[in-house]
């Protein structure tokens, strides 16, 4: 078997990625649904892309999702610290190599080998986790104020917290845009992701 079938994600992983994924959609969405409850800029979210109707079932969507990706989150973590995942495939590169690797991927001559991470990847995933990161925090920080007080007070108060909830939002749908997009430049990984297996072999980069 080509190493190509060897490095495709366990079905625990594919699993949670999926669960995690469709968890994260409805904490956006119901997240959306509460923000148009009180805007914090001068815009509102559509109906369309909202979930929960209105602030209450917004709130309840978002709390529900929350439990999933929770746990989504805790299996991914628990096995990218015992498998070595996150020392072996997240490990920061050098600016050099982030910056050969950008100038690669402008030029669409960046390759996506299977189970290996290039700079770029590294970074956008080392980062989206420290996003995660804040953006729990920030949304505990706001849904307990007074209980959680202290986490409110190092962001800088329920307003501030608020905002960097937002922003923290922002970057994650970002990201998801990202993701996807490569994803579907590369569908061996995205069947991969589904089914555990790889259809195409890894396409070299063309010669500069």
């Amino acid at each position: 078997m080509s190493s190509e079938h060897r490095r495709t994600p366990p079905a625990l992983i594919r699993i949670t990625h999926w669960i995690g994924a469709a968890s994260m959609l409805a904490m956006i969405g119901s997240g959306w649904q509460i923000y148009n409850a009180s805007p914090i800029l001068p815009f509102v979210f559509p109906p369309w892309a909202t979930l929960g109707g209105w602030l209450g079932g917004g709130i309840a969507w978002h709390f529900a999702a929350m439990w999933s990706l929770a746990a989504a989150g805790l299996i991914y973590g628990l096995h990218g610290v015992i498998s070595g995942h996150f020392r072996r495939d997240l490990r920061p590169q050098t600016p050099r190599a982030v910056l050969r690797d950008v100038a690669l991927a402008l030029r669409f001559r960046l390759t996506h080998a299977p189970g290996h991470y290039n700079a770029v990847q590294r970074v956008l995933y080392s980062g989206v986790l420290l996003v995660a990161v804040l953006v729990v925090l920030t949304g505990l920080s706001i849904y307990k104020p007074v209980q959680l007080g202290w986490i409110t007070w190092v962001f800088g108060g329920y307003d501030i917290a608020r905002r960097i909830h937002f922003a923290m939002m922002a970057l994650i749908v970002g990201f998801l845009i990202v993701h996807v997009a490569v994803a579907l430049l590369v569908p061996s990984t995205l069947f991969g992701m589904i089914f555990g297996r790889r259809i195409h072999s890894v396409s070299k980069a063309p010669n500069a």
